[in-house]
C-alpha cells in the first residue's frame, strides 16, 4: 500500500519532463551499447561460418589461432561495454535520478 506522499511524489516524477528524457536517454544508451554488442558478436559469427579458415590460421605459428584471438576480444569487447554503461549510470544517470527525485519532495 502507498501512502499518500508517496503517490504524490511519484504522480509528481512522473509528470516530470526531465523524468521522461532521463529514462528515453537511458535506454536509448543501453540499446546503442547492445547494437554495438550484436554487431560484434554476429560479426564474429558470420566470420566463423565465411571464413572458418582463416580464423584457424595460427598467429606467428604458435598454439594461438585468429580465432581464438577474436573470441577473446569478443567476451573483452562485453567487459568493457559493460563498464561503460556503469560508469555512466553511476555518474550521469544516478545524478539526473537524483535531482528529479529532490525536485519532487
Amino acid at each position: 500500500r502507498v501512502s499518500t506522499s508517496n503517490a504524490d511524489q511519484t504522480a509528481r516524477i512522473l509528470a516530470d519532463p526531465d523524468y521522461h528524457a532521463a529514462v528515453r536517454g537511458r535506454a536509448r544508451f543501453g540499446r546503442s551499447l547492445a547494437a554495438l554488442m550484436c554487431v560484434v558478436y554476429f560479426g564474429f559469427i558470420a566470420a566463423v561460418a565465411f571464413a572458418p579458415g582463416k580464423l584457424g590460421a595460427p598467429i606467428d605459428g604458435g598454439f594461438l589461432s585468429v580465432g581464438l584471438v577474436l573470441g577473446l576480444l569478443v567476451i573483452f569487447t562485453a567487459f568493457v561495454l559493460t563498464a561503460i554503461y556503469v560508469v555512466r549510470a553511476n555518474s550521469t544517470f544516478d545524478r539526473q535520478t537524483r535531482a528529479i527525485v529532490e525536485r519532487s519532495r
